[in-house]
């Protein structure tokens, strides 16, 4: 008798809420098992236990995506316990309010390092791994690449910048078997909007649930091999704001 395939395996950041914790639900009921990471190591475990209640394998690692020296031997040790991911979903990120022209250095350095450098860093060290093995990497994007908004200046350059490199890295890779999308979304009700660096008065009730972008995620993760969704952008129906 045939032996049954391996399930596929995911591997999301910033996994332990929002978006993150919602995708990992997802693509565990449909039938992924799971890496995840993220910075809060409660919150990881208490998902990471609710999931592992049903057949689904699931690893977690401790990570703080703003510690780039971190990242590298983080990611080995969770890949050598086992898991081979074929998916990667770069979801981690954060967000910051304030006038470019008086906003520290130091915090336009931590912004582009959780929302660009790490998403570089962490594509880097699955490459190995996704190659020749029809790897898809997902990077989780936002509608303020290509629009502007006053005091959103350093999110928005850093999303615009991941455009960039997401499109650069599907075309260099795509010789490798790897494809590369993003998901492009619009406003969605997470503790993004409860973070000290993001201070707005936006009607979170009007915003797209986290549910809503995880079921998007699914769907691009679903494609067939033979093709590619480049990007889905997703947006509340009451608009951008």
């Amino acid at each position: 008798m045939a032996m049954a395939a391996p399930a596929p395996v995911a591997l999301i950041t910033g996994a332990s809420r929002g978006i993150g914790a919602a995708a990992a639900r997802q693509f565990a009921a449909a039938g992924y098992d799971l890496l995840l990471l993220a910075r809060s190591a409660p919150e990881l475990e208490s998902l990471a236990t609710e999931l592992r209640q049903g057949p689904r394998r699931v690893e977690t690692c401790r990570l703080d995506l703003v510690d780039p020296a971190a990242i590298a031997p983080a990611l080995q040790e969770l890949l050598g316990r086992g898991l081979t991911p074929t998916l990667l979903i770069n979801n981690a990120g954060a967000a910051y309010t304030g006038a470019l022209a008086e906003m520290p250095v130091e915090q336009w350095q931590w912004l582009f390092q959780l929302n660009l450098t790490s998403v570089f860093q962490v594509c880097q060290a699955l490459l190995p791994v996704l190659r020749g093995n029809g790897g898809h990497i997902i990077n989780v994007n936002s509608h303020a690449a290509h629009k502007t908004f006053p005091e959103w200046g350093a999110y928005c350059a850093s999303k615009a910048a991941l455009v960039s490199f997401s499109r650069c890295l599907a075309e260099e890779e795509r010789s490798n078997g790897v494809r590369v999308s993003m998901l492009t979304l619009g406003a969605v009700n997470t503790p993004l909007w409860d973070s000290e660096t993001v201070h707005s008065s936006f009607d979170r009730r009007a915003m797209l649930s986290p549910e809503r972008a995880a079921e998007a995620l699914v769907s691009l993760a679903q494609q067939p091999a033979s093709q590619i969704v480049e990007d889905i952008t997703l947006m509340p129906a009451a608009g951008a704001f």
